[in-house]
């Protein structure tokens, strides 16, 4: 027998001795490869209607050219739920795909002269191939690639259909603009101090015309929505809730116009200033005063350098502009400011100053010298007697107003604002108003790599949708990529210039490209009918496999590509793109029932204790793994475990790991070592234990004697087998609920590590039934996290030719869980004295209990001949009391 030699250092990449090295007597490389051979050579199982649809998926990854450890993970328990869902009878879809627009391939262009589309197809080859080393089952008859035609085709016929449902739009919008080279920059190519990533040029921000999805129509069943979700973290339905950010309030208008939200209308005889956004109509020359005018404005545009509006905001900084507002309720004039912190495209673009009842406006308020009287409106409603209140920082709670809030002293802050907005409707300055944080999507890019977006503009017409015959709107080829100037795209002049549909003369198309959230955000909905040439998919087809039954992937994600990813699908319900039935679980368009989100994987990271300076792989020894040594002094270095990254030189390549070790006992050291949610600290020294296991469940199959005769009645086993047949029920029981709802795939392990300790010490017979059931229901548990090793193990205990993985899943019987006897805890006058273990049957009869007990020897000491005026029997038995 051959044996597979598993390198366990720290990282499997480290340049260590071979010092550590295990022999086990199983080659885990040939037995996958065998496997592998075999699956690929079976036809994938036609959908059977009579069976129930679970559609699972994990996040499609962007094609980099490389997977990492996080990959591996997500789609290690992407595939034990989909392999398990297939054992217990369900129709499973599992599609897998590429996210694959996006800057890091145009990047790749202008700095290695490589075309983004090779760039992009190279990577998607080697991922695949890395990807076909890791046993996972996808099905790949239903990839779908966003940079595709066939793909984008159809993210372009969504914005039609969004645009004609008046949920697309432009406006003028703020983007990073490097004057140097004369283009847009993404937020990630701007360095830590305002600089461009290529010409070092300070980064200014400049309004540009750009396209938006209405997403606040969706705002309110964005967000009540979530209530929707029982099967979602609650962090992740909390981080969206407060990115949607309802607020229920009241807008006043003060004199000048200028309008203003707030949801504390019980402050508003506190309102000492109004701070504007730079971008406020109001903020011009013609309504400035002349001797403020220069430096307002000079203010304002030195506010375009992103450098200089991140410092500002860091430094409440703001600029007074010489105009005044009067305070609608106290009549007094108080002084109208424009700082960054106020955004022109939220609420108004005008905020009140309450210093005395706001954090950053007490802040504002000192470092540009606003007033030194600050009016506190709000006192707690609680204080001690006689002590003043505390000026030195503003009181933000709520409480009772103050003799300054006129006449509404004394009045709760709930009952003052009904009060104060109630007035103020009757004066004509306040209504009552919801205000939400949420922003329109804003889905333009500057970019070559993404979907082009499909308007044309036209001198005559103005704004021309492509008519959807016309779709797609193909990328150009044949373009030049500099860095500089305008995008790719709207250089190219013969692409640009094209023909109105509607008057047939001259237009120019669009040049600016789609978000890649665009292509990411109805994805799930192509894989249900990814090869449909009429529609984005079939209606029927889309609404029998809708929502995903479990979706899976990392908590990054929590807000963006979720939130856009329910508003899609909310639109397209209501365009009727697909239907749900009032039974649909969550319902009203949301389309991810489970989401179940992954810990980061972090790898372990040696520091110099000195310097803390990151040590690379070849400078320490590893050949202890608990104990390394940094080579060039001795020391021991600090340990540490970090998100992985090369500048920690801290990666772990999996091709490595999965060829030294296994797939099988790397997929089961992944699900092993932490819960899903949790962050997995990867240490590869311990994989050696799943490769014991694993060995020893083959060992249990080569040796065990087939037995195809039925099962016992559990009246006729003998005692040895009732407690094997209870062991291997209990954790049929346990293994089936932490795979269908907990997803505790480490307890999962461990209990099924516990049932062939049991198979293993059992003494019942090796050729019984029983034992036979219990290996065979030990290798059918096994096969969603190590198929190939089981599909091993079942040539030697399966009871015909099939897969492992297209045997039923088994199921507990609920007797099987009974046991003959019980543990009796005795209690004499309400103390427990001992233990003993009775006959189940006996478990109700409080005499026989009695006798039982007065024979041991420990029951004689505490009951001798005593009488006994009480029993009190308790837990089915469990308990007895005996008073005396």
């Amino acid at each position: 027998m051959s044996f597979l030699h598993c390198q366990l250092t720290p990282r499997s990449l480290a340049k260590t001795s071979r010092a550590n090295i295990f022999l086990l007597p199983v080659d885990f490389a040939a037995i996958e490869t065998k496997w592998k051979s075999r699956w690929q050579s079976v036809k994938p199982a036609p959908v059977d209607p009579s069976k129930p649809n679970y559609y699972t998926l994990s996040m499609f990854p962007y094609p980099s050219g490389m997977l990492h450890m996080g990959h591996v993970r997500v789609y290690t328990i992407s595939d034990t739920i989909q392999r398990f869902r297939k054992m217990l009878g369900y129709n499973v879809l599992h599609p897998m795909g590429w996210d694959a627009f996006g800057l890091p391939a145009e990047n790749a262009a202008i700095e290695r002269g490589i075309h983004p589309a090779e760039w992009t197809t190279k990577n998607i080859a080697a991922m695949k191939e890395q990807m076909s080393k890791l046993c996972i089952d996808f099905d790949w008859s239903k990839e779908v690639t966003t940079c595709d035609p066939k793909y984008y085709r159809w993210t372009q016929y969504i914005f039609l259909e969004l645009y004609n449902a008046g949920l697309a739009y432009q406006k003028e919008a703020v983007v990073n603009w490097d004057p140097v080279d004369q283009t847009v920059l993404a937020n990630e190519q701007v360095d830590p101090e305002g600089k461009s990533w290529r010409s070092g040029a300070l980064v200014e921000r400049k309004k540009l015309k750009q396209w938006f999805f209405k997403v606040t129509e969706f705002a309110e069943d964005l967000l009540k929505d979530i209530d929707r979700l029982e099967n979602w973290p609650e962090r992740v339905k909390q981080m969206q809730r407060n990115w949607i950010g309802k607020s229920k309030g009241a807008e006043f208008t003060f004199n000048t116009p200028i309008k203003v939200f707030t949801s504390r209308p019980d402050t508003i005889f506190g309102v000492q200033y109004l701070v504007l956004a730079p971008e406020h109509p109001l903020v011009n020359k013609e309504n400035l005063p002349s001797e403020h005018a220069d430096a307002v404005l000079d203010f304002v545009e030195g506010l375009k350098k992103k450098q200089n509006m991140d410092a500002a905001e860091e430094s409440k900084q703001g600029v007074f502009t010489g105009l005044f507002a009067k305070n609608p309720f106290t009549k007094e004039d108080i002084p109208i400011y424009v700082a960054p912190y106020v955004v022109s495209d939220y609420g108004t673009g005008a905020v009140m100053g309450v210093p005395a009842h706001d954090k950053r406006d007490f802040e504002f308020c000192h470092v540009n010298k606003v007033t030194e009287n600050i009016k506190f409106v709000v006192e707690p409603s609680i204080k001690p007697v006689d002590e003043p209140v505390d000026k030195s920082t503003p009181f933000t709670a709520e409480g009772i107003l103050t003799e300054l809030s006129g006449p509404y002293k004394g009045m709760k802050s709930k009952e003052a604002a009904k009060a104060i907005l109630r007035d103020a409707q009757k004066m004509g300055i306040g209504r009552p108003t919801t205000q939400y944080r949420l922003r329109d999507w804003l889905l333009s890019r500057q970019r070559y790599w993404g979907a082009p977006i499909p308007i044309i503009h036209c001198p005559t017409c103005k704004v021309v949708p492509v008519p959807k015959e016309d779709l797609p709107v193909s990328l150009p080829l044949d373009v030049e990529f500099s860095g500089k100037g305008h995008s790719p795209l709207a250089r190219k002049e013969d692409w640009v210039k094209c023909k109105c549909p509607k008057c047939h003369g001259p237009a120019r198309r669009e040049t600016d490209t789609m978000d890649t959230f665009v292509d990411s955000s109805w994805y799930f909905m192509r894989y249900t009918d990814p090869h449909n040439k009429s529609l984005p998919f079939d209606p029927e087809k889309a609404s029998a496999l809708l929502p995903v039954d479990i979706y899976i992937g990392g908590v990054e994600h929590a807000i963006l590509h979720l939130l856009y990813s329910r508003f899609i699908s909310k639109a397209l319900l209501k365009q009727g793109a697909y239907h749900q039935s009032a039974e649909t679980k969550p319902g009203n368009g949301e389309p991810f029932n489970i989401l179940l989100t992954q810990g980061m994987v972090h790898g372990r990271t040696f520091k110099d204790p000195n310097t803390s300076r990151f040590l690379k792989p070849e400078e320490v020894d590893a050949s202890d793994p608990a104990n390394p040594k940094i080579i060039a002094t001795g020391e021991t270095p600090l340990i540490t475990f970090e998100k992985m990254s090369k500048s920690k030189y801290n990666g772990v390549d999996p091709v490595n790991v999965i060829t030294e070790c296994g797939v099988d006992p790397t997929r089961l050291h992944i699900l092993y070592k932490a819960p899903p949610s949790e962050v997995l600290e990867w240490d590869d020294t311990s994989i050696v234990g799943m490769q014991r296991w694993l060995a020893k469940v083959l060992k249990l199959s080569q040796s065990i004697s087939k037995n195809t005769n039925a099962l016992p009645l559990i009246k006729n086993m003998t005692k040895d087998e009732k407690e094997l047949y209870r062991m291997t029920h209990q954790t049929i029981m346990q293994v089936t609920e932490n795979m269908a709802r907990t997803y505790s795939f480490n307890t999962v392990i461990s209990d099924l590590i516990k049932l062939s300790n049991a198979i293993s010490s059992s003494t019942a017979p090796t050729d019984s039934p029983v034992y036979y059931h219990a290996v065979q229901s030990l290798v059918k548990m096994m096969a969603p996290m190590a198929p190939a090793m089981s599909e091993e193990c079942w040539e030697y205990v399966g009871t015909n030719k099939e897969s492992v993985l297209q045997q039923a899943w088994p199921s507990f019987e609920p007797a099987a869980l009974e046991k003959d006897e019980i543990t009796c805890v005795i209690q004499v006058n309400g103390k427990t004295r001992f233990t003993m273990t009775v006959s189940k049957e006996l478990s109700n009869n409080s005499s026989e209990i009695e006798k039982l007990a007065r024979q041991t020897e420990t029951g004689q000491r505490w009951l001798g001949d005593k009488t006994i005026r009480k029993t009190i029997l308790a837990k089915k038995g469990e308990l007895v009391n005996f008073v005396i």
